[in-house]
């Protein structure tokens, strides 16, 4: 497996370096076979007040598979922590789903949880009372954080292209769970149109095509 780290608005360091290695072994432990490994770590000075955050993006290139995990923290080892957090869960999902194709029993898919609510998960919704009434449950505790003022600043459009793929509306979920999104653009295999698999509020999801 190779590893790449890259950096914006600061230096990576031999510490943060060796920190890495110590940990990445375990992609190659849940992962299948993996190619590459990307590391990007970019430091946000936000404002003087709130001082200055780094975070770190994490993608892993495997046969047919993007994984991806990002997480930002006070410091870029703190930020690596939690984004690998993500990355070794996604990566479990992504063998789970392996598994099946060895034969073995099939986990439900995203689209048939959703079906149900995700009773599978054990998810229990919040009580219609509670919500209609503008209560919180009493274990709740929600703090309101103003945004930082960052003036006005220039519109930037990222363009990116990919190759087209095709695969069935049940695929692009999974793939869009995979990389950490809320959308996920795809060739949809039934209808060959493109389309956009996208996660709509509460545990639903919706999908856009092009006629």
């Amino acid at each position: 497996m190779e590893v790449i780290i890259s950096a914006r608005n600061l230096t990576v360091s031999d510490r943060f370096r060796d920190y890495v290695a110590d940990r990445v072994h375990k992609i190659e432990q849940l992962a299948n076979k993996v190619d590459t490994l990307s590391i990007k770590v970019t430091r946000h000075d936000h404002s003087r007040n709130a001082g200055p955050e780094d975070q770190v993006e994490l993608t892993v290139h495997e046969p047919g598979h993007v994984i991806r995990a990002e997480a930002q923290a006070g410091d870029k080892f703190a930020a690596f922590d939690v984004a690998f957090g993500k990355l070794a869960e996604r990566l479990r999902r992504a063998s789970d789903r392996n598994k099946v194709h060895r034969g073995q029993h099939r986990p439900p898919s995203i689209a048939e949880m959703s079906a149900h609510d995700f009773a599978e998960l054990d998810v229990k919704p919040v009580d219609s009372d509670v919500l209609m009434n503008g209560h919180r449950p009493a274990a709740a505790s929600v703090e309101t954080v103003e945004a930082p003022d960052f003036g006005e600043s220039p519109i930037v459009i990222r363009r990116k292209e990919f190759e087209s793929k095709a695969m069935t509306a049940d695929d692009a979920l999974y793939n869009m769970e995979l990389v950490g999104h809320d959308f996920y653009l795809y060739l949809d295999s039934e209808t060959q149109k493109p389309s956009v698999v996208y996660r709509r509020k509460g545990w639903n999801y919706g999908v856009i095509s092009l006629e």
